[in-house]
């Protein structure tokens, strides 16, 4: 989907006899998410506070996303002056110098006020590379009329094996209802965040500390097998073609009885204005395997960066310091509510006493507060990143083991069959990048 609001077109000049200037337009690249659609209305707003600035939006589904910027960046093609890029590509590219300092960012910006880990994660070198405009860890969402129906009560710290049982007993597939929503579209932040994230809670790892890909393990063995037996049994069909907006829209239509995602949509899960179970959800943390204490917590922060190819840096740096301010929160919660404001950024948000209102505030914070980027597995690994691996070959080979994992969803693979073939095309692919390094 791409929402484009032009105003006077071209680079900002100053015309003869004193006229003000043109519009400068700058060109903002974002994904389809929620939070990201309700920015683009706030738009008048912005606007009104910058009449010289005006917005072009593209706005794309994540994975064409992450493909057209960052070959945008890589060719210096300055197609976009604004990007929305994850922690993942921030320290990547600005070793390369592909992003711009994001400094003097206006006396009440109050860059001190971010969330410590999502800060430290668009830091390089003292310098903040990336402004985060909402942040997020991983959760159990599920449906609490649902889990009593099954007599069933969600324990503090599930596990997978309640997990399996709670799916099994609120699958009712005669009335549309699936005991489980998981991500199954091939991606590596789509269905490799998700499983990544699980193989973490299971004991595995992608590589060892020599960087050979773990894949043959026994740990990654029951990661798969625990997937696809919860997908195949107790999950919607066509599941390998849902990523995060898909399962959201099931949840909300009352489709799902538990769904392992994101915290940010929370918000959306039980805004009774567009979920039909509103008032019927509950939140637990991510499960771990019987016994376990990983919980699998993610840390994802979705951002916006000002590429150095950007002719109109300055217009584009005065946009992302609006779009990730107090006041935008401000502006938010104003309009639509404080629990729709973006979350997981600002320190300030969870001092709001109206924001801890909401059920899934507290769970939230706690959950990104727990993510262990820097040792995301309970072994030995050479590599940082929760549900990635910060090293720059991940983009490439992430997405082509998601799209091993998504074929054995859909039926057209083993499981064995597809751990072998993720074991070979890794390995041949660390091995052409030269690892061990």
């Amino acid at each position: 989907m791409t929402t484009t609001i032009r105003g006077l077109m071209g680079a900002c000049c100053v015309a003869a006899f004193g006229l003000p200037a043109m519009a400068e337009t700058i060109t903002v690249a974002t994904v389809n998410n929620g939070d990201m659609i309700r920015m683009q209305g706030m738009m008048a707003e912005f606007n009104e506070k910058y009449p010289d600035i005006q917005v072009n939006w593209v706005t794309l589904e994540e994975n064409v996303l992450r493909q057209r910027v960052t070959t945008d960046i890589a060719t210096k093609g300055g197609q976009y002056d604004v990007l929305t890029i994850g922690n993942y590509e921030v320290p990547i590219w600005a070793a390369q110098d592909w992003l711009l300092p994001l400094d003097n960012m206006g006396d009440d910006y109050d860059t001190a006020d971010f969330l410590a880990p999502v800060a430290q994660a668009l830091t390089v070198d003292g310098t903040l590379y990336a402004a985060p405009f909402y942040a997020e860890s991983a959760m159990v969402m599920y449906r609490t009329d649902l889990l009593e129906k099954a007599g069933l009560t969600m324990p503090e710290n599930p596990d997978w094996d309640f997990i399996t049982e709670a799916a099994e007993k609120m699958t009712d597939k005669a009335n549309g209802i699936y005991g489980i929503c998981l991500r199954g579209k091939a991606g590596w932040g789509e269905n490799m965040a998700f499983l990544t994230a699980m193989s973490n809670t299971m004991g595995a790892r992608w590589f060892d500390a020599d960087w050979k890909p773990q894949f043959d393990s026994p740990e990654w063995k029951a990661t798969l097998d625990t997937y696809l037996n919860l997908m195949t049994n107790y999950g919607p069909p066509g599941a390998s073609s849902n990523g995060f907006n898909e399962n959201l829209a099931l949840f909300q239509t009352g489709k799902c009885g538990m769904w392992m995602d994101a915290t940010v949509a929370a918000s959306f899960v039980t805004n009774p204005e567009d979920s039909v179970v509103a008032e019927s959800v509950g939140f637990a943390p991510f499960p771990t395997m019987a016994g376990g204490e990983n919980h699998g917590n993610w840390l994802w922060s979705w951002n916006l960066a000002v590429p150095a190819s950007s002719t109109k840096a300055d217009a584009a740096k005065t946009f992302v310091a609006w779009a990730t301010s107090k006041e935008y929160t401000n502006l938010v919660a104003e309009k639509d509510g404080i629990s729709n404001a973006p979350p997981g950024t600002r320190t300030s948000l969870y001092e709001n006493a109206e924001y801890l209102k909401s059920s899934f505030a507290e769970p939230t914070l706690q959950a990104i507060e727990r993510a262990d980027t820097q040792s995301p597995s309970v072994q030995e690994v050479p590599y940082t990143g929760g549900q990635f691996v910060s090293i720059p070959e991940f983009q490439a080979i992430g997405t082509a083991v998601g799209q091993v994992f998504s074929a054995a969803l859909a039926g057209t693979s083993s499981a064995e069959q597809a751990l072998t073939a993720a074991q070979t095309l890794t390995t041949r692919e660390m091995t052409r990048a030269g690892y061990p390094k």
